[in-house]
């Protein structure tokens, strides 16, 4: 059976800050159950760079910005025959919920970024071994509480970041569906077209082809070379098929 490999490439600055928040809290919720020095070092440095991550302009503006343009997007198919009226209106709901909530809540990450321990850790994590227990004891010792209170603190981290998840998670998710993958092809290893003001370029690849994609591109122009995976003895073909959708 083929297994195929799903790549993306951010077409302007917002979006490339939009993925990897996405990415940081996918990593966050794969290691929030912290049992030892290694997954505890996971998750912190995780949380550190995710801190870091909003720090950078107007995000919270942005994404509202999004959501809005989503529901306006929305109200363009009532007037579309045959269109599914009551999925239109539970999306620009549930846009309409996730704007409110993401006005109303605290800045972004506040709750980590006021805590004594991850502030504790984060001021250590740019130093080679810097967590070691005689470095950070108050980690050491929390890493020795209960389980359940481990739990219980990394649950409330979690939920303070809900507003920021959701939002993000449903602007993505319309954005992504907004446009089927297409068949393409590139000549000797090279592809390019127009983006027409899009924010996402989605890619598969067959993985038995051992190539990957070198993107380059923004809001108006883009090109994908194509490249093997063993630099020394891979081949690139002449015609290469793969799927495509710029969103």
């Amino acid at each position: 059976m083929s297994t195929t490999v799903l790549f993306e490439h951010p077409l302007n600055e917002k979006m490339r800050t939009w993925l990897r928040i996405e990415f940081l809290l996918s990593q966050l919720e794969s290691s929030r159950s912290i049992t030892n020095p290694v997954s505890a070092l996971t998750f912190f440095r995780n949380a550190a760079e995710l801190l870091d991550v909003f720090e950078r302009g107007e995000l919270r503006t942005e994404i509202v910005k999004e959501l809005e343009k989503q529901q306006q997007k929305l109200r363009s198919w009532v007037e579309v025959p045959g269109v599914d009226m009551e999925l239109v209106n539970t999306l620009r709901e549930n846009l309409k919920a996730r704007s409110t909530e993401l006005m109303a809540a605290p800045r972004m990450g506040q709750l980590l970024r006021e805590d004594r321990l991850i502030s504790l850790v984060r001021q250590r994590l740019s130093i080679p071994g810097g967590c070691c227990s005689f470095d950070l004891p108050t980690l050491h010792i929390w890493l020795h509480i209960a389980q359940e209170k481990r739990d219980l603190q990394v649950a409330q981290w979690m939920n303070s970041l809900a507003p920021i998840r959701e939002a993000l998670t449903l602007i993505l998710d319309l954005l992504r569906q907004s446009v089927n993958f297409r068949n393409q092809t590139s000549l000797n290893g090279f592809y390019q077209d127009n983006a027409e003001g899009a924010d996402l370029l989605r890619l598969q690849l067959m993985l038995e082809d051992s190539l990957y994609p070198q993107i380059s591109g923004h809001k108006s122009r883009y090109a994908i070379r194509f490249l093997p995976l063993d630099s020394e003895h891979g081949e690139v073909p002449a015609r290469l098929d793969f799927q495509l959708a710029c969103c």
